[in-house]
């Protein structure tokens, strides 16, 4: 099955078509940067130019950076604020025409690992971290999601961790990746005791940066790059798509 699955990120709108079955994208990824200030209207008509710029017509996975309960938005830390309580999914498929199933972004990048990468068949605690403008987090306990875990807003040296240790923290303090790496370890270390994890994997674009700061990397729990790096959050909100349509079918 073919689903466009996209990444809407606080820097960056990401889609690609997606073999649900096999979870390999279809074709080249496209980005179109994020609009801002990133109101409701304007990501809504930029995702309608990334479906045109597809010509699709079919269902759309969105893995989006708030949490989404029942397709509602209930925060928005890198988006604006007039995202909370606006129907997510009502808005896409008004503006797009088309079916679209909504899910944290982060979450939808675990739902992609645990298919499909570092998570496959793997029992326990695993958590998920993505590294971008925030963090976050998605955690499975023998393989169920837990999902707007939202770890990324715990307090770590007086301030939240994502203006502490994400990758815009990183560029906005010009930090070395050595010492980027020890903040990342601290944060961590604190989900660590939190959850005692069995397996921490890295997503964004900070995991094909990680021979740059694992030395710095302390935890029990190993940490490994995601099989799909920063391509699993548009994997993952095309099986979120995938699985929304199943019980539609069934019903028919």
């Amino acid at each position: 099955m073919q689903i466009l699955g996209v990444d809407i990120g606080g820097s960056g709108i990401k889609g690609c078509l997606v073999d649900t079955t096999t979870g390999e994208l279809i074709g080249e990824r496209h980005r179109i940067q994020t609009p801002q200030p990133a109101t409701p209207a304007a990501v809504a008509h930029t995702l309608k130019a990334l479906v045109e710029h597809f010509e699709w017509k079919g269902p759309i996975g969105c893995g989006f950076p708030a949490t989404i309960q029942h397709g509602i938005a209930k925060s928005a830390a890198n988006i604006d604020s007039s995202w909370v309580e606006t129907d997510v999914e009502h808005l896409f498929r008004e503006i797009t025409g088309l079916p679209c199933f909504v899910l944290n972004d982060a979450d939808a990048a675990g739902i992609a690992e645990m298919r499909f990468g570092e998570g496959k068949a793997r029992q326990g605690v695993i958590i998920l971290v993505t590294v971008g403008t925030g963090i976050g987090t998605a955690v499975f306990v023998n393989g169920q999601l837990l999902p707007n875990t939202e770890l990324g807003h715990l307090m770590l040296e007086g301030m939240i961790a994502e203006r502490y240790c994400s990758d815009a923290a990183r560029k906005r303090e010009d930090l070395s990746w050595s010492k980027w790496g020890k903040r990342f370890n601290q944060y961590l270390a604190r989900l660590e005791f939190l959850f005692s994890p069995d397996l921490f994997i890295l997503g964004g674009g900070s995991a094909a940066k990680m021979d740059k700061f694992i030395d710095k990397i302390a935890t029990r729990a190993p940490l490994v790059p995601a099989a799909s790096l920063n391509q699993a959050g548009i994997i993952g909100a095309a099986l979120h798509a995938a699985a929304r349509q199943s019980p539609a079918r069934k019903r028919k």
